[in-house]
């Protein structure tokens, strides 16, 4: 990418202009294509130029900015907004039978030829979004069809919304936002960690977040969006998979997931397939959307009051099996938080055996009145983590009595608090040994330390050894005496102590990471080593300093400065460096910055395919990147090379169709420096 990132001390208002077009579509590339051209630093530089422009000249803000999707000003509500043509439902189906006379109905209703174009139905909120000559300006909720919510600044952050379309048109478009089964997944850990309630499902999660009176909250929980309407659109007689075409084009996310057929039949095995992968999927669907695909046919169908005659919507049938629970097992995480878990009779849900589920916390348990032998209702939320829904109380016995809650910490016997702002219960004894072994567990985890066969079981088996009882207790290991422990031989105990080892040359966002700091992430913690650079310069750092940082709020920044006051936090940072762990951020990279310019790699676009033996794509795709390589997820007449490994497949196909030179991994490496 040729462009000079140094920081000048004049701009002018085209060069604004230029950079925010730029960044946009680097957003678009990664967002919606999934396909980025610029590396995520580049993108990072380009970022906090724009910054140091928009702030000597504030005059010159545009809405359509990057910097303008997360506002500092808190909502005091969401006023309403009257759809211009209602957002209507859909009519339901539940098996064969009823699609099949769907299928009747429709083709007695016209004499045109009839398609059905197939979609998966996203379980999330329905949005309309509207832009006025490409620029975008108001999204609102459903709400009853008529009138809905205005939650523009909200959707504002979500990244795949695109603030200004590819053409300057006014135009309407609906969909679904939605939270990934990932972003889930991690939330309700903040939730649980915080003591907080945990959310029953991805779509619970996404209607609150959107309603959040903070756009940064929002911003944070990662929501993701997928268009399928536009009554704009509609009045230009687009086929329903023409109209998807045409919001592609436009720079609108569609799902790929589509088909278009021509008899109930085939639409049937569509929803085969799709009933047996729903789970692989990366977002929740609870069912298929079936539409009749020509737009003259839909117009000779019509209307109901409520919904189009033209389409409907299979729902999947609800995936809940029903088991005993024999047990509840309390555990005890690395912030004190006591959690229930259901041990249960093993029962197949959802593609595999269960046999564990989790019961949150203490309010969750009473409000459903959970005892032990109850016959239980269980799912999976986000078809990931296993959850009871609730007790059968026909089935339940006469001698059923309600389940009495722990008053003591289960591994070191402290009183455990219910705060007055939480639902967990909590050991609130710095020193229990279970929150320091699952602190020691998080410290060795790859994304933190990487300390290599440091997992649970190992770390259990040192504690139980008394061989360590805190974190720099690893580096203080002799190998004599990890060689009593079961399956501890030679080569073992040295492989272990080579990784701790190792551990202490890690850059300093490894460090952060693995310290555990409350709602401070693996991605929160590059921040801060990038802007700080050491350790002591975070630890003196205050909350007004670290909020300067781009992505860190305040309730971040007050967590991360509450920490590095605490004395056991400045002993553990003491200690530490008696050890000799490095506390400064490390360039692993900086010796291939050297090579760039001699480097086969330097302003190639690569794609990297199949499986690799040396590296993992994400080592090999940071190295070619060192080495001014721009690395892509998807082949194009603008790739330049593609580097595949074993069981390589439609990418490997596509290079080999359009030309591109591609190369094995053995050939990759004898093109990069060696080491």
């Amino acid at each position: 990418m040729e462009r000079n990132l140094e920081l000048k001390e004049k701009y002018s208002k085209q060069q604004m202009d230029q950079l925010i077009a730029d960044l946009n579509r680097y957003s678009y590339e990664y967002y919606v294509l999934d396909s980025p051209t610029v590396t995520d630093s580049e993108y990072d530089q380009l970022y906090r130029l724009l910054q140091t422009i928009e702030k000597e000249h504030p005059q010159w803000i545009r809405p359509d900015s990057p910097t303008q999707r997360v506002g500092d000003t808190l909502l005091s509500g969401f006023a309403k907004v009257q759809h211009e043509k209602p957002m209507l439902s859909l009519e339901n189906a539940f098996n064969e039978e009823e699609l099949m006379e769907f299928d009747r109905r429709i083709r007695s209703l016209t004499s045109r030829p009839i398609q059905y174009h197939v979609e998966l139905k996203i379980d999330g909120l329905a949005v309309s979004l509207k832009y006025e000559e490409g620029q975008f300006v108001q999204a609102a909720t459903r709400g009853d069809g008529t009138i809905g919510e205005d939650i523009t600044a909200n959707v504002k952050t979500i990244q795949a919304i695109p603030l200004r379309l590819q053409k300057p048109q006014s135009i309407e478009v609906r969909g679904e936002i939605y939270m990934p089964k990932a972003s889930f997944k991690l939330l309700n850990e903040m939730q649980e960690e915080k003591g907080q309630n945990i959310f029953a499902n991805p779509r619970n999660a996404a209607a609150g977040t959107l309603r959040n009176l903070d756009p940064k909250v929002t911003a944070a929980r990662k929501l993701n969006v997928f268009l399928y309407a536009s009554p704009t659109l509609d009045e230009q007689d687009f086929s329903q998979y023409e109209l998807l075409s045409e919001l592609k084009k436009l720079g609108f996310r569609i799902n790929p997931e589509r088909a278009v057929y021509d008899t109930m039949a085939e639409v049937l095995k569509y929803i085969e397939k799709y009933t047996a992968k729903r789970h692989e999927l990366p977002y929740e669907i609870d069912g298929i959307v079936i539409k009749v695909n020509d737009s003259k046919a839909q117009e000779e169908i019509g209307y109901t009051v409520k919904a189009p005659r033209w389409a409907i919507a299979y729902k999947f049938p609800a995936e809940v099996a029903k088991t005993r629970i024999v047990q509840v097992e309390w555990t005890v995480g690395r912030t004190g938080v006591v959690t229930p878990t259901a041990v249960m009779e093993p029962v197949f849900l959802a593609g595999s055996t269960v046999a564990r589920a989790s019961l949150h916390n203490v309010d969750l348990m009473k409000a459903r009145d959970i005892r032990i032998g109850d016959y239980v209702y269980i799912h999976k939320a986000g078809d990931i983590i296993p959850e009871v829904i609730r007790v059968d109380l026909e089935d339940r016995s006469i001698h059923s009595r309600p389940y009495t809650f722990p008053v003591a910490c289960p591994v070191c016997g402290s009183e455990l608090v219910h705060m007055e702002d939480e639902v967990a219960l909590r050991c609130v004894n710095p020193n229990c040994p279970a929150q320091l072994r699952e602190r020691m567990i998080h410290f060795a985890s790859r994304d933190a330390m990487n300390i290599d066969t440091l997992g649970e079981s190992r770390v259990n088996q040192l504690y139980k050894a008394n061989l360590v009882k805190g974190i720099t207790d690893l580096y203080h290991l002799k190998q004599h005496d990890l060689m009593t422990l079961d399956r501890m031989g030679e080569k073992s105990s040295e492989k272990l102590l080579e990784a701790i080892e190792a551990s202490k040359h890690n850059s300093l966002e490894r460090l952060l990471f693995g310290l555990g700091i409350r709602h401070v992430g693996a991605s929160t913690a590059k921040l801060l080593a990038a802007e700080f650079k050491t350790m002591d310069r975070i630890a003196a750092a205050t909350v007004e300093d670290i909020m300067t940082i781009e992505g860190i709020g305040a309730i971040i920044a007050e967590s991360i400065v509450a920490f590095f006051q605490m004395q056991e936090t400045k002993q553990l940072l003491h200690e530490l460096k008696q050890v000799h762990v490095n506390m400064t951020m490390i360039d692993r990279f900086s010796d291939l910055h050297e090579h760039q310019a001699d480097s086969p790699f330097h302003e190639l676009t690569v794609v990297l395919t199949g499986k690799l033996e040396h590296f993992t794509r994400k080592e090999l795709k940071a190295r070619l990147e060192a080495l001014g390589a721009k690395v892509t997820g998807s082949v194009s007449s603008q790739t330049d090379l593609v580097i595949a490994g074993a069981k390589a497949g439609n990418k490997l196909d596509k290079a080999q169709e359009l030309g591109v030179e591609i190369w094995n991994e053995e050939q990759a490496l004898q093109h990069l420096p060696k080491e």
